[in-house]
């Protein structure tokens, strides 16, 4: 098991007075240093949030100047107010989502502007006795038919438009049916709500504008980066000695390692669907803009690469799941195909790195050096396997082949965890071996097993192994005693459980070698994305 399980040590801390006294003082725990570090670390995390606060701020100072200055005050009226609704409901952390706020806002505007005022000319000429039955029933009907539409899968990004449109065209025509010029109200709110939607297009442009395209290009190539590190992070940790410290295994599974920084960016990655969406939905909406200069630029591009990364991101947390898990091969073991199992995984994470590199300079490099290095650090560990598969498959033998001396010889070499002790075995093997060549009493018995002293030193041996390595279940040795086992019970449950330990090296080496074919398909769709958004070529 990963963990080392002993005896519990319970240990309970009396808080001093001086401790209890800096607790009443600190008034509930609130501590207002801590709320400003938190702060101020929520604010590195990305500077664009102060930014962002400050031009909403700016933006409604300016449309609130048209109700503090008389003049504009006079021309509009109260209906100026709705300047400031629009600011605050339009303006959106990038300059592509309030485009694409704006262009419902307007269109939902303009058609509920309509439709009152045709509704209310209607209700007019019908009558005062039927005018409310006819404002009535077409705000029941209009409220019906927005929200039905909405829901259609065509329709759902201009969801908010069909919002607009419903309250509206209530609040104008309800609002008229009390004034009684529903034309000049109409007009009114119209011009107040362009107002306000110029001044937050203003503002969000032209003062430190924040490009949600952008912002998806450097979501994508953080998400590369966070995959490469996260690879070479769980497979140097897979390959440490065993005397380093893993974290345990609970019942309650944890998906935080705080020693591990790269994970918890990866699984970051595997959440950044939705992010990336939404950010090229909205970098639709931009015009062309720094280094995205021309029309038309295919965003839709990297939400399919971002797809085919979190594809090669769900295998590294698989990798981080045998890492983390109960059962784990020895360490002799894994250090037997150390050296590829390191090389396949460096050339994988510098492939998947260059990647990401070259998307975020927009360049198209040559890559067919660095595919070949992956493909032959792949077949090196797959070769590997195959030359040393009776390490994984031999101790999974029969019972039968217990009794062969042979057997033993392997079981031992697999149970052992240090050099020393590897040397040691094979020393103490030979001279067993020349023991039972000189006693015709050994080569005579018909099990072929060694005599009894010898027996219960080498289950000894045994039992000392497993309570050293990571062995499942997690019971000591002695328990297969108690449950009423005998010495010749132990060692094919033992093969049995070490041959389950063996197999999650070959399940480690076959997820790397999974991700190494996804990885292929990662650079078909890179190539394709610099293809249609013309990145430039490297230059030899």
């Amino acid at each position: 098991m990963n963990g080392k399980k002993g005896n519990c040590c319970i240990e309970i801390n009396i808080p001093s007075s001086a401790t209890k006294a800096g607790r009443k003082s600190g008034g509930n725990g609130f501590s207002c240093k801590a709320w400003i570090w938190n702060v101020w670390e929520f604010c590195k995390e990305d500077s664009n949030r102060v930014l962002f606060s400050f031009k909403v701020g700016l933006a409604v100072l300016l449309v609130s100047l048209l109700i503090l200055f008389e003049a504009p005050y006079e021309v509009f009226g109260t209906n100026i107010i709705w300047s400031i609704l629009t600011v605050a409901i339009m303006f959106e952390y990038t300059v592509g989502a309030t485009f694409n706020r704006g262009f419902n806002r307007a269109l939902g505007s303009l058609l509920a502007g309509i439709l009152a005022i045709i509704v209310a000319q209607f209700a007019i000429c019908a009558g005062r006795i039927a005018e409310p039955f006819i404002i009535g029933a077409s705000i029941f009907l209009i409220g019906t038919l927005t929200s039905f539409i909405k829901q259609w899968p065509s329709f759902v990004p201009y969801e908010y438009g069909f919002r607009v449109i419903l309250f509206t065209f209530c609040l104008i025509i309800v609002s008229g049916y009390r004034v009684g010029n529903p034309i000049k109200t109409s007009m009114d709110r119209l011009y107040s709500i362009a107002i306000g939607g110029f001044v937050a297009v203003f503002v969000n442009v032209l003062v430190f504008p924040i490009w949600a395209g952008e912002q998806l290009h450097q979501e994508l190539v953080n998400g590369f980066n966070a995959v490469a590190a996260s690879l070479e992070e769980c497979v140097k940790k897979y390959l440490e000695e065993e005397e380093s410290e893993h974290p345990e295994f609970t019942k309650n599974v944890m998906d935080d390692f705080p020693d591990e920084p790269a994970y918890k960016k990866c699984r970051t990655t595997l959440n950044s669907a939705a992010k990336l969406e939404s950010l090229a939905g909205a970098a639709k909406w931009e015009p062309p803009h720094g280094r995205f200069r021309h029309f038309f630029y295919p965003w839709s591009e990297y939400v399919k690469v971002g797809a085919v990364l979190r594809y090669c991101a769900y295998e590294v947390m698989a990798l981080h799941g045998v890492l983390h898990s109960e059962i784990q091969a020895p360490y002799n073991l894994r250090s037997t195909f150390k050296t590829e199992i390191l090389e396949a995984a460096n050339q994988a994470a510098k492939l998947v790195k260059s990647l990401g590199e070259d998307i975020r300079v927009m360049k198209r490099s040559q890559k067919n050096p660095l595919i070949k290095k992956v493909h032959s650090s792949t077949e090196k560990l797959q070769r590997a396997i195959d030359t040393h598969s009776y390490l994984l498959t031999s101790i999974s033998e029969t019972p039968d082949t217990f009794s062969k001396p042979s057997l033993p010889s392997k079981l031992s070499l697999s149970l052992s965890s240090t050099p020393c002790e590897f040397s040691s075995q094979l020393a103490n093997l030979d001279s067993n071996n020349q023991e039972k060549d000189s006693n015709p009493t050994i080569q005579n018995n018909p099990l072929g097993t060694l005599p009894l002293p010898r027996t219960e030193s080498y289950h000894e041996t045994m039992r000392k192994h497993s309570r050293r390595l990571h062995s499942w279940p997690s019971r000591e040795v002695d328990a297969f005693e108690e449950e009423g086992g005998s010495n010749t019970d132990l060692l094919p449950r033992m093969a049995a459980l070490e041959s389950t330990a063996a197999l999650s090296l070959a399940t480690f080496t076959s997820l790397l070698i999974e991700f190494v074919a996804r990885v292929d398909h990662l650079v078909e769709v890179v190539d394709k994305l610099s293809k249609m958004a013309k990145f430039k070529h490297e230059v030899l």
